[in-house]
């Protein structure tokens, strides 16, 4: 616990740069209250006005909290979310943002990613990287990815790339905690080919096989693999849900393959794509779920300009 605390108080002073007359908020639920608590008392002992909310559990990831939960995070100007299901692409976390609140959410936390991998980066290198991959998708037009002979392509051409470099300290910003990546939503209809899924889902861990799913005009229509009826079962058939809502890129060295999503899409040289919600950060979808994929060892291009090569940043 001692150790819990300490790593606490590090996030809430590097990651947050609280000031005192700051309200600092700490939203959690039942299945991550161990680390939402320790935060908690972490802040009370940083002499923060904290306030500590156990939420109930929401079904998934994109799930919007209940209205008082909303209510609460647009009256605080520091947010911190340790809960099962995430939070950052729901209208409560764009919201609070919009009214000037800084926010880190971190979905599906544990008590071993609380302490080693991703949560022990040098995050000031890390932010060097992951804002240069960010500004690259800013003012890039297209990207194609390449996986074992399955190649996809989209648009991000108007969009703007969001660096989730852990350093929240200007009214707004959000992102994970732990955190390493670079991403943007990309134009809706515009994606088309075929992905191979095969490190890890969100709200599922790591795949069985590889997850092959066939894209058509920015929809996913076809899912080919071990986990293919588990993902249809969360996405549904509304069109919305489908949608290639998100395309990511992982930044951080020390971040691992664990099943758990908030860290394996962190991990350096990763690439992710997400169906559903993009509303928050850009896109134009809002379909109450948001579900990532890993991609290991990619290929990427943004335009012409080659990013990864099997896994490996060639800048």
């Amino acid at each position: 616990m001692i150790e819990l605390e300490a790593t606490a108080r590090k996030v809430i002073q590097q990651c947050l740069a609280p000031k005192k007359d700051e309200v600092f908020l700490v939203v959690t639920d039942p299945p991550t209250r161990i680390i939402g608590e320790t935060l908690y008392k972490a802040a009370v002992f940083l002499g923060l006005q904290a306030h500590l909310l156990v939420m109930p559990e929401t079904e998934k990831s994109g799930a919007e909290p209940t209205a008082l939960v909303a209510e609460a995070m647009k009256s605080s100007q520091i947010v911190i979310c340790p809960t099962k299901h995430s939070l950052t692409h729901t209208s409560a976390r764009k919201e609070a943002c919009a009214r000037g609140a800084r926010i880190a959410t971190m979905p599906g936390i544990t008590e071993d990613m609380f302490l080693e991998g991703a949560i022990t980066a040098d995050y000031r290198k890390l932010a060097e990287l992951t804002d240069r991959i960010t500004e690259i998708l800013s003012v890039g037009s297209k990207v194609r990815i390449e996986k074992e002979r399955r190649v996809l392509e989209l648009s991000i051409e108007g969009r703007k790339g969001v660096s989730s470099n852990g350093l929240y300290h200007t009214p707004g910003s959000f992102g994970n905690l732990p955190t390493g990546e670079a991403y943007i939503a990309p134009v809706e209809g515009s994606a088309e080919g075929t992905i191979l899924i095969d490190g890890s889902l969100a709200e599922y861990g790591k795949v069985r096989g590889p997850l092959e799913v066939a894209i058509h005009k920015g929809l996913a229509v076809e899912f080919k693999g071990p986990e293919a009826e588990w993902i249809q079962g969360i996405l549904g058939e509304r069109e919305e849900a489908r949608n290639v809502g998100e395309l990511g890129i992982g930044t951080n060295d020390k971040a691992r393959l664990t099943g758990i999503i908030l860290e394996d899409e962190k991990v350096y040289g990763t690439v992710h794509i997400a169906f559903g919600t993009n509303s928050g950060f850009g896109g134009k979808v809002s379909a109450g779920v948001h579900i990532d994929g890993i991609i290991l060892k990619p290929n990427l291009w943004v335009d012409d300009r080659m990013i990864l090569k099997n896994g490996e940043f060639v800048l």
